[in-house]
C-alpha cells in the first residue's frame, strides 16, 4: 500500500527535510512510495540538500539503505562532504522553509501550478512547497 512521506518540517540534526528525504528512499526502496514521487528522487529538494551538503545522492541512498538512521545519514554526510556550522543550518532552513514565496527563479509560479493541479488554487494560505506538501499529503486542512 503506497504511503506519504514525513513532513518536510521534520528535522534531523536542526535540519529540515532531511528526513523527509530518507523516508522517501525507505518508502521505495519497500515499493510503498507513490509513483509520482519517483521523479523526484535524488531531484528537485533531495537534489538541493544533499549539493547543500556536498554528498551524492546516490552514496546517501546507500547509506540509508544499508539501515542507518536518520541522524546516522547525516552525520556520515557532515563527515563525507561537509561539516554544517550554526549558520548553515539557519541559512539551509530558512532556503528550505520559504521555497515557493516570492522566488523569482520560477519556484512560485511552479508551486501556483501544482496548487491548481491539486485542487488547491484558491488557497492563500499554502504559501511555501512545504506547505503544499502537507496539505497534499493530508497533514493540514
Amino acid at each position: 500500500m503506497p504511503k506519504t512521506p514525513r513532513s518536510a518540517f521534520d528535522l534531523t540534526g536542526g535540519l529540515v527535510y532531511f528526513a523527509r528525504m530518507c523516508d522517501k528512499i525507505r518508502l521505495h526502496h519497500a515499493g510503498k512510495l507513490p509513483e509520482d514521487y519517483h521523479p523526484f528522487l535524488g531531484a528537485g529538494f533531495d537534489g538541493r540538500i544533499c549539493g547543500y551538503l556536498k554528498v551524492d545522492y546516490a552514496a546517501v541512498r546507500d547509506k540509508v539503505l544499508a539501515g542507518a538512521s536518520d541522524e546516522e545519514t547525516l552525520e556520515w554526510c557532515q563527515e563525507n562532504g561537509r561539516r554544517l556550522a550554526e549558520i548553515d543550518v539557519i541559512v539551509w532552513n530558512g532556503f528550505a522553509r520559504k521555497r515557493g514565496w516570492r522566488d523569482t527563479d520560477g519556484g512560485t509560479e511552479k508551486l501556483a501550478e501544482m496548487k491548481q493541479a491539486a485542487g488547491f488554487g484558491d488557497r492563500d494560505d499554502i504559501v511555501t512547497f512545504y506547505d503544499f506538501y502537507d496539505f497534499d499529503e493530508g497533514r493540514r486542512a
